[in-house]
């Protein structure tokens, strides 16, 4: 089983798009949690997590939340991301057979313009982090953002797709 990790301020419909895509993974037995970390939010965010269920926590330690999360493997997700059909599978057979960190596949479908995707700045985990708790445990620092704890992995690609957050932006 996976926790899905999201690190959001001020992002409420990003959010509930985002969960509304990880719903059929809790369905499936795959998602054990999904853990809000908020950064200071004064949106709905906070009863959004709570009615769906999730773990909210305001301005957490990323290494006491990686410590405590229920999951054997961890997903970083932006708020605003979603996985796309047999994503669930797909990460299900990798936990089984890899033990390296993972990345799902930039959406072919949906995608930003050509020319904003070679000007802007790819954020780390912008197509999904999968990394299994042992290394997030040994990477995560005190004051660490998600976005800095899956900068830098060895990753293989899953044959899965995700729709990016920056995609939803430009709804």
């Amino acid at each position: 089983m996976i926790s899905v990790l999201i690190e959001c301020k001020d992002q409420e419909k990003a959010l509930a798009v985002t969960l509304a895509a990880l719903v059929r993974g809790a369905v499936e037995g795959l998602v054990a949690e999904v853990v809000i970390l908020d950064r200071g939010s004064r949106d709905g965010t906070a009863l959004l997590a709570d009615a769906a269920g999730c773990r909210f926590l305001e301005d957490p330690d990323l290494r006491d939340v990686v410590r405590s999360a229920r999951g054997d493997w961890l997903l970083l997700v932006e708020p605003g991301a979603r996985p796309l059909l047999g994503w669930i599978d797909h990460i299900g057979q990798h936990m089984v057979s890899g033990q390296m960190s993972a990345r799902m596949r930039p959406s072919r479908e949906y995608r930003l313009p050509f020319l904003q995707r070679f000007r802007r700045r790819m954020s780390a985990i912008e197509h999904g982090v999968l990394i299994p708790k042992r290394q997030a445990i040994a990477n995560a620092k005190s004051g660490q953002s998600l976005e800095s704890l899956g900068r830098g992995l060895a990753m293989t690609r899953l044959k899965c797709e995700i729709i990016p957050a920056s995609v939803l932006a430009l709804q």
